[in-house]
């Protein structure tokens, strides 16, 4: 590439990391997006989008229901001893793959200009207020910004030395899409020992299967497969959902080691963005909203920076940092807390007992992990 220099660089090419290089790209900045991996790749990912970031994927030019997203507005929870409640979604939301979002993202993202190159970036060094963005393959870019959305864990998370991940996570997320029979309005959540599952539609009418264990539950079973017959299959929904339906992956896809330890939203100037800012809990279904609803919180105060409404790099920085806790502290521990009580097997049981009773708590525990819509 003959060109170094960017008014922005964006290391990972996600939901966050697509939606600020095309909000910036449209403000007319020059923007570089490094992404290691092609397009389109499967995620492991829940798949299930809260309707709050509609208004801001209109801003953009986008509508995910052109590429055959489904709409979602029930909701259903079962605990492992087969207990359920059902609820309406107060927002709704839409059910859309990783594989088909970040694909369309994409080619939005280079028709409004947005320069993208596949490599992995080595280092990201700032010094006399610019950054200095090492790669393995295309050399070393500089730009005035530079926004981290890299995801869960990255080299870049050592190279900062970041708190969370000197920690191990006990964590293994598993994916796999399938074809059968489910609603297409509705999200399901399935509560089995020592994890959940999450069950939507998404486009050509595949089913995402993800699900969440800690790892220590998974390894007292030999493979995936005896895992979800012996464990997964307590939850008797379960069971006809993966027997039911027919694999469309030739294997399920896994991650291990995902964390929810806090994160800052701003790492050696760097502005942190999506899942390499904070993760929700996957029980509260909204990692794909908040990632698209901090890409625009950074966009928004990145142009007041570069257009010098905002003067010095600390107070736009400490605002970036502000505006994130205020948007998403609540959402995470609100997250953190759900997920802790569910995961207690002898309690969840109970808590869908208590919700059957006062069924508006369903509604209201919703609304704690999800946004209003977005004002763009």
């Amino acid at each position: 590439m003959s060109k170094t220099k960017y008014d922005v660089i964006i290391i990972g090419g996600g939901l966050a990391g697509l939606t600020s290089a095309i909000h910036l790209s449209m403000e007319n900045y020059s923007v570089l997006l490094i992404e290691k991996n092609s397009y389109p790749k499967h995620k492991v990912c829940g798949e299930y989008v809260s309707n709050e970031v509609l208004p801001y994927l209109e801003f953009l030019g986008f509508n995910p229901f052109e590429f055959g997203a489904k709409r979602i507005s029930e909701f259903e929870l079962t605990t492992h001893n087969n207990k359920r409640i059902k609820a309406k979604l107060p927002l709704g939301g839409f059910g859309f793959s990783r594989y088909e979002f970040d694909f369309q993202l994409y080619k939005l993202a280079l028709k409004t200009g947005v320069e993208v190159i596949q490599d992995t970036v080595t280092d990201a060094e700032f010094e006399s207020d610019i950054f200095r963005i090492k790669t393995k393959s295309n050399g070393q870019f500089q730009s005035k910004i530079a926004i981290g959305a890299f995801g869960k864990r990255s080299n870049l998370d050592v190279k900062y030395q970041r708190e969370f991940i000197k920690k191990k996570s006990p964590y293994l997320g598993v994916k796999i899409h399938v074809s059968g029979d489910f609603l297409e309005e509705k999200v399901a959540l399935h509560n089995f020992k020592g994890g959940y599952c999450g069950v939507s539609k998404v486009e050509n009418d595949h089913i995402n299967l993800c699900y969440i264990t800690n790892y220590k539950t998974f390894k007292k079973h030999k493979d995936i497969d005896t895992f979800q017959r012996e464990v997964l299959f307590k939850n008797s929904d379960l069971k006809a959902v993966f027997q039911n339906t027919k694999p469309e992956f030739d294997k399920p896809l896994t991650i291990s080691q995902i964390s929810f330890e806090t994160k800052n939203p701003v790492e050696n100037h760097m502005i942190m963005c999506g899942d390499t800012a904070g993760m929700i809990h996957p029980l509260c279904g909204n990692g794909m909203g908040i990632a698209i609803r901090s890409s625009q919180l950074a966009s928004l105060l990145i142009i007041d920076y570069l257009q010098e409404k905002i003067e010095k790099r600390k107070t736009f920085e400490e605002r970036y940092a502000k505006q994130w806790r205020k948007t998403f502290s609540l959402r995470l521990k609100a997250g953190h807390t759900i997920a802790y009580l569910f995961r207690q097997d002898w309690l969840a049981p109970k808590l869908l007992v208590l919700l059957r009773i006062f069924p508006f708590l369903v509604s209201l525990i919703i609304k704690m992990t999800h946004g209003k819509l977005m004002e763009v």
